[in-house]
């Protein structure tokens, strides 16, 4: 079958998780799989890890009221130039280019991330949907075709390089915030530790600076204790999770949590927020879950609720691991057993040549389509309402300016 996979394509998670499913796909020469790579933060031109045969480089769309805009013509094209028959799509926002798959008769899954309430009915236009986690799985249970595959990582790629402690003096605690210090708890990891009186080392890595006061002052106090590492650039897999012993994230959402499969893969031990989907990738062996004190509706109504871990407990948890290196150890070690047996992200795709050769093509219903575009004509609306005041605010400053100027 010719199949092709809408997604971001360079060193990000998401992109990540369309190779493992396109290395699935062609493992035993079944499919042809193509990439369409749509606009995002960046493209990848050039890059031997991601510039290769069968890997489409589209135009660039921008509509900030828009997620995942895609060029009609050059999606279009590419499906017809390499006859495809089955969509993919990764963490897809807009719902337009199903209507347009729709039109050419082709078959569409949903690899599931981001939904609320108000979209969730308009993902009946997808032939399937594929969740792999069991809170996503939950949303869509009443979806025609819905099929949970559990998400893992590449053990063969992420590994532990040793067994024991990497300094022998103190525990070593690795946190990865990528490009969303807040969401992932990164301030709420400076906080913590800074109020931690036992001995460690803690190294953060992101791939965006630290800028905020409150973020620098804790920084600085912990770097003058001889504490603190930060970790700022862009890391090819399998990362940087041979630096630590145990993995810290008090993560406040999560989609899936990739770089919790694959610190555990990699042999580090686990503290991260006692909530789904961080809890559903672990045990009481090789993690310590910290309790939630609330949660909160997000700005963009997101499905799910933020949270928001209980400080002293997350403290508590990490004291507690800074006083028994033994515990660290075995943490490590059964971190690796759980993912050897739960986290093979090749064991848990097997089934997916299988869901790709049931999905029927099915016919889109008018009432649906009228909702999608209706959806979508009103995210547009928004967007311009929200030019429109911004215009008006920039000229009348520009105006002040001038008065000021003369």
């Amino acid at each position: 079958m010719n199949i092709g996979i809408v997604t971001t394509w360079f060193e990000r998670g998401a992109s990540y998780v369309s190779k493992s499913f396109r290395d699935a796909l062609i493992l035993n020469n079944e499919n042809d799989v193509f990439i369409f790579v749509r606009g995002g933060e960046q493209y990848a031109i050039g890059d031997k890890n991601w510039d290769y045969e069968n890997v489409f480089w589209s135009k660039r769309r921008n509509i900030p009221s828009v997620g995942m805009v895609i060029d009609k013509d050059d999606f279009n094209n590419w499906i017809k130039e390499n006859k495809i028959e089955l969509v993919i799509f990764n963490e897809q926002h807009w719902f337009i280019p199903l209507l347009w798959c729709k039109e050419l008769n082709v078959k569409t899954i949903a690899y599931i991330d981001y939904y609320t309430a108000e979209t969730i009915p308009l993902f009946d236009i997808y032939d399937a949907v594929i969740c792999n986690t069991k809170r996503h799985f939950t949303a869509f249970r009443n979806h025609k075709e819905v099929f949970y595959l559990p998400w893992g990582t590449q053990l063969d790629v992420f590994k532990p390089t040793n067994s024991d402690l990497v300094n022998s003096e103190v525990v070593t605690f690795f946190h990865s915030c990528g490009r969303d210090k807040n969401r992932k708890g990164a301030d709420l990891i400076l906080k913590v530790f800074d109020r931690i009186n036992a001995d460690f080392k803690l190294i953060i890595h992101t791939q965006v600076e630290f800028k905020e006061f409150e973020h620098l002052k804790l920084i600085k106090s912990l770097q003058e204790k001889n504490k603190l590492e930060i970790i700022c650039n862009t890391v090819t897999a399998p990362g940087l999770f041979f630096l630590g012993d145990i993995y810290v994230y008090p993560s406040r959402l999560e989609g899936v949590g990739l770089t919790i499969a694959e610190a555990l893969a990699s042999g580090l031990g686990l503290v991260t927020t006692d909530m789904a989907p961080m809890n559903e990738f672990s045990n009481e062996k090789n993690s310590l879950l910290v309790n939630v004190l609330y949660q909160y509706s997000r700005a963009d109504a997101y499905y799910w609720p933020m949270c928001e871990i209980d400080l002293d407990d997350l403290q508590n948890k990490l004291e507690s691991l800074c006083h028994n290196k033994q515990k660290v150890v075995e943490m490590k070690m059964q971190a690796r057993i759980y993912s050897e047996q739960f986290l093979d992200v090749k064991k848990n795709l097997t089934a997916l040549n299988d869901i790709v050769g049931k999905v029927q093509f099915t016919v889109l219903e008018e009432k649906l389509k009228n909702k999608i575009l209706s959806y979508e004509k009103k995210g547009l609306k928004k967007y311009s309402r929200f030019y429109l005041q911004f215009y008006c605010i920039y000229n009348f400053l520009r105006r002040i300016k001038r008065k000021l100027e003369k």
